[in-house]
């Protein structure tokens, strides 16, 4: 029986997505609740399971088509019975010698072993369970690499473009074998060459945007073409949390089952900074200015897709531990696409941690429609004064974007100064000073 495999609900607001991989090809056996093909929509990635087991019969929307709610992607063959007889076992069994006299009877017509239309190339794979990106089988096919000589290192084993790069390097390094007739002789100038030079577009690659990052495109862009936005920068000494860290770090752990970050410091610095200048917790509605008189901080977190934004609601009555569970969590289930749409929506104010990557100084883009974002950088050894004298001290940039539109410079230097104060003093986050 035939089941077919509809596109889910994606939630409130979300019509239609893109296809995007599929795991699976026609004639492949698939478990109930097995991911069969990812769908892109403007926020998440979701994997839509199988209904049922059985096997893939066909797959009738095809990668990068848009579909809506509801629209068929393919069907399923439900597993046949267990008594059913198996035409491959009919096969095998080998033929009964004819008698004395007996004029041979026709072979049975038996499926052709080079069917005149061949079946279509299944994508290379790196252990049989993800198809490799379009780009490691592009590169696998110029150099003659099979699935079998690369090793996978992303999701589910799947075969990534650098992964194929660096199986044609291995290859290229390892010493070729000498001959005795492999004799260098001198070539006359005339008769040398200048090297070919390769055909630029031969070596570009044209991908489509997924559906995510022409959303992250577009929200960029239309916030920079809307608010009047504007940097303010300071820096932090982190000493004084970076010893409450090292001085509790095994027992918080250890009562909390996750470690001590420097994100917990941040939201609460920046919840009270914001209690103070409610402006940065504001955004506008047209005529209006809607004040929010409640904090849920929008924690940016990059994945190989691009940049989500997931909210810790009522951050502010949240622990320290309960910040780094939640934070803790969304990064896991951001990597691997399992975050739901409401868990991106509604925040009040964002917080960028660019210092991960490296980052020295940065000009944060408003998260639309909110009035801040604050972003942070990377901790480095620095020279500065302290009681006339120079030392050195961990330091770290911050940068604060706001919209001038309705955040005056008093007020967003303010707010900047406040986070700082906190951070250098952590007790005051505890008595919230």
């Amino acid at each position: 029986m035939a089941i077919e495999i509809k596109v889910p609900a994606l939630g409130e607001s979300v019509t239609e997505a893109t296809v995007g991989q599929w795991f699976k090809q026609p004639g492949d056996t698939v478990a109930v609740d097995e991911p069969l093909v990812e769908l892109e929509t403007d926020k998440v990635t979701v994997e839509v399971p199988a209904p049922s087991a059985g096997v893939l019969a066909d797959i009738k929307v095809q990668q990068g088509s848009t579909v809506a709610v509801g629209a068929v992607l393919g069907t399923i063959d439900s597993a046949p019975a267990q008594g059913t007889a198996k035409p491959a076992a009919v096969a095998s069994a080998p033929a009964a010698a004819p008698g004395p006299g007996a004029r041979p009877e026709p072979a049975a017509a038996a499926p052709s072993a080079r069917p005149a239309t061949p079946p279509p190339e299944l994508p290379a794979r790196g252990d049989g369970a993800m198809p490799a990106a379009p780009a490691a089988r592009k590169v696998m096919a110029e150099e003659g690499l099979s699935p079998a000589e690369v090793v996978g290192t992303g999701r589910r084993g799947q075969i990534l473009k650098e992964d194929a790069m660096a199986a044609v390097a291995r290859r290229e390094a390892a010493p070729a074998a000498t001959t005795a007739s492999a004799v260098s002789v001198p070539v006359p100038a005339h008769q040398i060459r200048a090297p070919s030079v390769p055909n630029d577009a031969g070596r570009e690659e044209r991908v489509a945007m997924t559906r995510l990052r022409q959303t992250i495109a577009r929200r960029l862009k239309d916030a920079q073409n809307t608010a009047a936005m504007l940097t303010t920068f300071n820096d932090v000494d982190m000493s004084a949390i970076m010893k409450l860290r090292s001085d509790y770090k095994e027992l918080f752990e250890k009562r909390h089952q996750v470690k001590l970050g420097f994100m917990a410091f941040f939201v609460k610095a920046c919840i009270q900074a914001l209690k103070e200048v409610p402006a940065v917790n504001a955004e506008i509605d047209g005529q209006d200015i809607i004040y929010k008189n409640y904090y849920h901080i929008g924690v940016a977190v990059g994945t190989d897709r691009g940049l989500v934004v997931p909210v810790l609601r009522e951050a502010d009555r949240l622990s320290f531990a309960e910040i780094e569970q939640a934070i803790a969590d969304f990064g896991r289930r951001a990597r691997d696409g399992k975050l739901s749409i409401e868990e991106m929506q509604g925040g009040t104010f964002t917080i960028s941690n660019g210092g991960v990557y490296g980052s020295l100084l940065s000009t944060p883009i408003l998260n639309a429609p909110q009035s801040g974002i604050l972003g942070m950088h990377r901790i480095e050894e620095r020279a500065v004064v302290r009681n006339g004298q120079i030392v050195a001290r961990p330091m770290m940039n911050l940068a604060l974007s706001y919209d001038h539109r309705l955040v005056d410079g008093r007020e967003a230097v303010t707010f900047l100064v406040r986070v700082k104060d906190y951070l250098e003093d952590p007790q005051r986050l505890v008595l919230e000073l």
